[in-house]
């Protein structure tokens, strides 16, 4: 697999910008030009991150998230 991460990737395995094999790898978001660590789901194109909104669940058991909109850069975070 390359180093180059795709325009869109989301934790949810029902979503089709699922990718399981690239977050066992271990992906980093910088959001605004600060680490986030609760990122549910990114689009570096279009500019926005679904972050989850602390441990409140839909009726689905599903994380409730909210759109942020910035600047987004993922990275591949260092193995160890």
């Amino acid at each position: 697999m390359s180093d180059t991460l795709p325009d869109r990737l989301s934790t949810d395995p029902d979503s089709p910008f699922f990718n399981e094999e690239l977050l066992r790898r271990g992906v980093g978001i910088r959001f605004r030009g600060q680490e986030k660590t609760n990122v549910e789901e990114y689009c570096v194109s279009e500019g926005w991150v679904r972050v989850s909104m602390g441990k409140a669940v839909d009726r689905r058991g599903k994380p409730l998230t909210m759109k942020l909109t910035g600047t987004v850069e993922p990275y591949l975070r260092a193995p160890g």
